[in-house]
């Protein structure tokens, strides 16, 4: 299990700290519409302010293409941060030279600083060793608490780890500290749900984890695949049929590796998708052509529910119906509640993230329920993908 120094194994009194946050949030009409990842890097700024550092902050926004775009200027996000954090931060109009520096030379100890959008320049996602150097200049130390965007290497997250003393942020460090607890060093049994649209988008996910979990829930358009693989007609349903082999192929690892594939026992179907269509429950050999599966079923919801009260260990990734559509949430809404039930109990660590997971959750009324609700899309694929992500690797402790 990889180590990581931390905030406390820094004196930052006086000294300025180069902060890697993640402030890619949602906007609509200039103002930010999901405050999470916001949130998130409060505990490391406070801490840091409080301990009399003088506080970089540093982000990307969007995908400015490297140039600047006044539509993804960190600007309106900084006045939203100042509002959380309880007192003022200083926004600089760029992330080097000199309107940079001018900000970064008038901090005192327990100011916070905004640079502008890292990625307006193209420098940034190349991890180009000049703009590290030029960035690197403003700072004493540098903290990554951005676990979300550690799967580029680009120059605020990776190369800034070379050329000053780094450690992970509180943000992170929780981050690492559970899916580390997830399936590094798991509480057997492990179960892993993974839902989503299509089976292609997550080979390797399925891949990796059929050798590392007990149990492995397969749920939304990917639980069509499978069950089409086995022979059950599937009507409309999303599925991609060109992949019946691949998921018979999964299947037949997963036996060999003695991990336990769970589908939907019974399916809710309707003749069309939208909201408040008419439905029904079926099982899952009796679809008929012209119906399309959108969700799980009562049977199969209950059936998880007990699979889970076995587990110690729950790693959860993408929703098991059309979840954003009601009636088709009733699969995912029940599931989720059990395992929040579970984990409140103290009989399951569980650990969320990627996709539309946190929304999924958030809906069920239990995204604060569980033991780690990842706001990771990217990394946290692939990390369950047992992929190396750069951003973590440039902190580990040799």
């Amino acid at each position: 299990m990889s180590t990581f120094r931390t905030l406390d194994d820094l004196d930052v009194k006086g000294k300025r700290v180069l902060v890697r946050v993640d402030l890619n949030v949602p906007m609509k009409d200039g103002k930010v519409t999901d405050d999470l990842r916001i949130s998130r890097s409060l505990p490391t700024l406070h801490e840091l302010s409080r301990k009399g550092a003088k506080v970089i902050v540093i982000s990307h926004f969007g995908r400015p293409d490297g140039k600047p775009k006044p539509e993804m200027s960190l600007r309106p996000v900084s006045a939203v941060l100042a509002t959380a954090l309880g007192h003022g931060v200083r926004f600089a109009e760029d992330c080097i030279g000199p309107k940079a520096q001018d900000i970064v030379d008038a901090l005192k100890p327990g100011d916070v600083a905004l640079l502008e959008n890292t990625r307006f320049h193209a420098e940034e996602e190349a991890n180009d060793p000049g703009m590290a150097k030029a960035m690197a200049a403003f700072g004493d130390y540098y903290v990554n608490d951005a676990f979300s965007c550690a799967h580029r290497a680009h120059v605020s997250t990776e190369a800034l780890a070379h050329l000053l003393p780094a450690v992970v942020g509180r943000n992170m460090e929780v981050e690492l500290k559970h899916l580390q607890a997830a399936l590094e060093k798991p509480e057997r049994p492990v179960a892993a749900l993974i839902g989503g649209a299509k089976v292609s988008t997550k080979l390797a996910l399925l891949g990796n984890l059929i050798a590392r979990v007990d149990r492995l829930i397969i749920g939304g358009g990917m639980a069509n695949t499978f069950l089409f693989a086995q022979g059950r007609e599937v009507g409309k349903s999303l599925c991609e049929r060109d992949l019946a082999g691949t998921a018979r192929d999964i299947l037949a690892k997963a036996a060999v590796k003695g991990c336990t594939i769970a589908l939907p026992d019974d399916v809710v179907v309707a003749h069309e998708f939208r909201a408040g269509a008419p439905c029904k429950v079926v099982p899952n050999d009796r679809v008929a052509a012209d119906q399309m599966i959108l969700d799980i079923g009562p049977v199969a919801a209950a059936r998880l529910g007990t699979l889970l009260s076995d587990c110690r260990t729950l790693v959860w990734n993408g929703p098991l119906g059309a979840f954003e559509t009601p009636p088709f949430d009733v699969g995912t809404v029940t599931v989720a509640r059990t395992a929040a039930a579970l984990t409140a109990s103290g009989r399951l660590l569980s650990v969320a993230g990627g996709g539309d997971t946190v929304a999924a959750l958030r809906h069920a009324g239990v995204a604060d329920e569980f033991s780690y609700v990842s706001t990771a899309g990217g990394a946290f694929l692939e990390w369950l993908e047992g992929k190396e992500l750069p951003g973590v690797k440039a902190l580990e402790v040799a």
